[in-house]
């Protein structure tokens, strides 16, 4: 695994434990985070800021299905789940664009779109 895809393994793996040391350490200082429609934050203070929200309970599970790379780029796409505050459970698929720096993320672009919970069987 090329440098760049263990960083962002390390990142999703220390979001997943809401692990903000370990996250703020896979990027650079002027890292920007854009998740079109809702937010765009800017070093890692902005980011540190969004690492939790009062809206959600506890750390997500994510879980990358593909990562690929191709230069300084490297996408990665998978699944969440989370709980609202309130116990309610939000499904999500993601793609992330990373954008990278000495193996270190520059740039993070978070697509997003909520899914139905998956049927019981």
């Amino acid at each position: 695994m090329s440098p760049n895809k263990q960083t962002v393994q390390k990142y999703m793996d220390a979001f997943h434990r809401t692990d903000r040391p370990e996250i703020l350490s896979c990027l650079t200082e002027d890292v920007e985070w854009i998740v079109p429609g809702a937010y765009h934050v800017h070093g890692l203070d902005g980011f540190n800021g969004e690492i939790t929200n009062d809206a959600f309970s506890g750390s997500p599970d994510i879980s990358v299905d593909r990562m690929i790379e191709e230069n300084d780029v490297v996408v990665a796409e998978g699944h969440v789940r989370a709980a609202l505050a309130d116990g309610t459970p939000l499904n999500l698929v993601f793609c992330d664009v990373f954008l990278m720096r000495d193996a270190r993320i520059r740039k993070l672009t978070s697509y997003l779109m909520q899914v139905p919970e998956p049927a019981a069987g």
